[in-house]
C-alpha cells in the first residue's frame, strides 16, 4: 500500500510541572497509559449491523442545506490511541470479515430516507485494509453510487492510492474527513495521534490534487489547553485546515468520558469546554470567510453551565451552521460564562 507520509514523532521534552508528568511523553507509554484507563466497550454488537445510523441535514456549500445518510458502521478498533478518543467503545476486539461492511450500508439504506449526500465512518480509517477489506471497495460504490458526495473517514497516515482508486469507483464527490485536532504542534503530539502538521498538509495537498474534497475535525479546548486560550486556539486551527486546503472544518467540543480525559480533568489538565467557548470558536472560524464551518452539536447541553442561556445558544449556533454566517454571541446576564 503506498502511503502519502507519515510522521515521525519526536519525544517531547517537558518543564517541570511534575503534574504533566503523569502523562507520558513517549508514543508507546502514552498507549499504555491510555488504554489502562479505558471502560468497556459496548456489548451486543453485529458485524452485519451498523450501530447507529440516521438522516440529517447540513449546509451544502451554497446557501443551502441537503440530506446526509450518516452510518456509522460496526467494525474493528483503530490502530492509532488517540488521547480524546471514545469511538473504540462501539467496536468489536477484532476487525469484521469480508463482506459484512457492504451488508451492513445495505442495512441502513433499506431503513432510511432517500438523501442526496452519505456519510461512512467506522470508527478508524476507511482505507485502514485491515478495516474494509480492498475486495470490499467495489460493492460499496455500487451501494453509494447514487449519492451526489461520499464522506469517508481516515487517518491522513493511511490515505494512499486505495483513496484515489476508490474515488474512480464512485460517481459523486469524494470527502475525506481527517481528524486535525489542533494546529497547536506541542498539543497535536500529546494527543497522540502519529501525525504531525506536515503530514495532514501533505495529505491535503495530495487529496486536493486528485479532486478529492477534505473535512477536518478540530477539537475545541482539547487536554492541556488554558480555557482563555480554547477559542483563538480553535480559530487558528481551522485557518491551518483551510489553507492546507481543507473544505471543511468541523468543530468539535472535546467530550469527557473516554477515562484517559476525565484522568487529566482529575489532575487539572483538562476541562471541557462551555457553551459560550464553541460559540465563540465558531464565530471566529466563519469570520476567516474561507470555507465552511460547521459546530457538531450532538449531546450538547452537557457542556451547558446555565440552563437558562442553553436554548438560545443552541438556536444561535443552529443558525450558524445552516447560514454560515457569524451572529452575535448569546448574552445572558444570569451566566457568568458569557461574553
Amino acid at each position: 500500500m503506498e502511503l502519502i507520509g507519515q510522521a515521525t514523532e519526536p519525544e517531547i521534552r517537558e518543564g517541570p510541572n511534575q503534574e504533566i508528568h503523569r502523562y507520558p511523553s513517549g508514543r508507546q507509554g502514552r498507549d499504555r497509559w491510555i488504554l489502562a484507563r479505558r471502560g468497556r466497550r459496548t456489548g451486543d454488537l453485529d458485524s452485519r449491523v451498523p450501530y447507529a445510523f440516521f438522516a440529517e441535514s447540513e449546509p451544502d456549500g451554497s446557501g443551502n442545506s441537503t440530506s446526509v445518510a450518516t452510518i456509522f458502521l460496526t467494525n474493528g478498533e483503530c490502530p492509532w490511541r488517540c488521547l480524546t478518543c471514545d469511538l473504540w467503545k462501539n467496536t468489536l476486539p477484532e476487525p469484521v470479515e469480508p463482506g459484512a461492511i457492504p451488508e451492513q450500508i445495505r442495512h441502513a439504506l433499506a431503513r432510511l430516507r432517500k438523501t442526496n449526500w452519505i456519510k461512512l465512518y467506522n470508527a478508524g480509517s476507511f482505507f485502514d485494509p485491515r478495516a474494509i477489506p480492498p475486495a470490499d471497495l467495489p460493492e460499496i460504490a455500487k451501494l453509494v453510487s447514487r449519492f451526489q458526495r461520499v464522506i469517508v473517514e481516515c487517518h491522513p497516515a493511511l490515505v494512499g492510492r486505495g483513496a484515489l482508486e476508490f474515488r474512480e469507483l464512485i460517481d459523486g464527490k469524494l470527502e475525506l474527513a481527517m481528524g486535525l485536532e489542533s494546529a497547536d504542534p506541542g498539543i497535536l503530539r500529546r494527543l497522540n495521534k502519529g501525525m504531525d502538521l506536515n503530514c495532514f498538509r501533505k495529505t491535503c495537498r495530495r487529496l486536493d490534487e486528485a479532486g478529492v474534497a477534505v473535512r477536518a475535525f478540530i477539537l475545541v479546548q482539547p487536554p492541556f489547553t488554558p480555557p482563555v486560550e480554547s477559542v483563538p486556539q480553535a480559530v487558528r486551527s481551522a485557518d491551518f485546515a483551510f489553507e492546507a486546503g481543507a473544505e471543511t472544518a468541523v468543530l468539535i467540543p472535546t467530550r469527557p468520558g473516554n477515562g484517559a480525559l476525565d484522568e487529566l480533568a482529575r489532575q487539572g489538565l483538562f476541562k471541557p469546554p462551555a457553551l459560550p467557548t464553541l460559540e465563540a470558536a465558531m464565530e471566529g472560524a466563519l469570520e476567516l470567510g474561507r470555507g465552511r464551518v460547521l459546530a457538531d452539536l450532538w449531546d450538547l447541553e452537557q457542556f451547558s453551565v446555565c440552563p437558562d442561556c442553553f436554548k438560545e445558544r443552541r438556536q444561535n449556533m443552529e443558525t450558524m451552521n445552516r447560514t454560515q454566517r457569524p451572529t452575535r454571541p448569546a448574552t445572558c446576564p444570569s451566566c457568568e460564562d458569557s461574553p
